[in-house]
């Protein structure tokens, strides 16, 4: 068979410098058009949710989020694969789908799922879909020490001015903040004396939603000046807090 084949290779000359050639431009060919890269991507099609649960243990979330999620997740067609991981305050599920499988059909696919159930999962959580990468796009994690800087500073110090930085880097998609403070108004009721005066923990949260926003109130025409009215309500600071009225009773 070898013979035969060395043979006809001697005696067909031409035929074999053409198929020579054509292999030879062929290999040239792919070899532009293959995309090189350090670390070759050679995963699935997948999509991920990242939900941040900020005090919950890593129990807590699996419990009260992880898992009503991942139910919810079950039957999505052409779904291979379904993976979490649950931490402190952070849940990281992973739906893995068939090869060939469109990425925005998925993703579609798993926030319609996801969007069904959002209301059933505890208040104060925030996240959802991750930005489209894939398993290699989780490149590092840091921390900010050193200095006198408290934990709140620290925390300010990255989502004002690091995160900003980051984001505007070609290739970076996301940057999730992990830990520290988050400069807020924290309101700690006293159930007691709450009770006294008659007022529920509603009325509060009302009070406080209704007394932190900024209005609009139209425009006023004066000739050929246009005025804009609004009223400014956002809490700026403590004093705006305690001065906001929860109930008041007509005397």
């Amino acid at each position: 068979m070898l013979a035969r084949m060395i043979q006809f290779a001697l005696t067909q000359r031409l035929m074999m410098l053409l198929v020579v050639l054509l292999l030879a431009g062929g290999g040239w060919y792919a070899f532009q058009k293959t995309p090189i890269d350090a670390f070759p991507d050679v995963s699935n099609i997948q999509v991920k949710v990242i939900i941040k649960a900020a005090g919950m243990t890593p129990e807590e979330v699996e419990e009260r989020i992880t898992a009503l999620v991942e139910v919810e997740m079950l039957g999505i067609p052409r779904m291979t694969m379904l993976r979490s991981v649950a931490k402190y305050a952070l849940t990281d599920i992973t739906v893995d789908f068939e090869e060939g499988t469109d990425i925005y059909w998925a993703r579609q696919q798993v926030s319609e799922r996801l969007s069904a159930i959002w209301e059933d999962l505890p208040d104060g959580i925030s996240g959802g879909i991750a930005p489209m990468t894939t398993p290699l796009g989780e490149m590092f994690m840091f921390t900010i020490t050193g200095g006198d800087l408290s934990l709140m500073e620290r925390r300010d110090l990255l989502d004002w001015v690091i995160r900003p930085a980051l984001r505007s880097v070609p290739g970076v998609a996301d940057v999730n903040a992990l830990g520290g403070l988050a400069r807020s108004f924290e309101v700690v009721p006293n159930s007691a004396r709450m009770l006294a005066r008659g007022i529920s923990l509603e009325q509060l949260k009302t009070a406080l939603e209704s007394n932190n926003r900024n209005d609009g109130a139209g425009r006023l025409n004066d000739g050929e000046e246009v005025l804009l009215v609004r009223t400014e309500g956002s809490i700026e600071d403590l004093d705006d807090l305690a001065s906001i009225v929860v109930r008041a009773d007509p005397k």
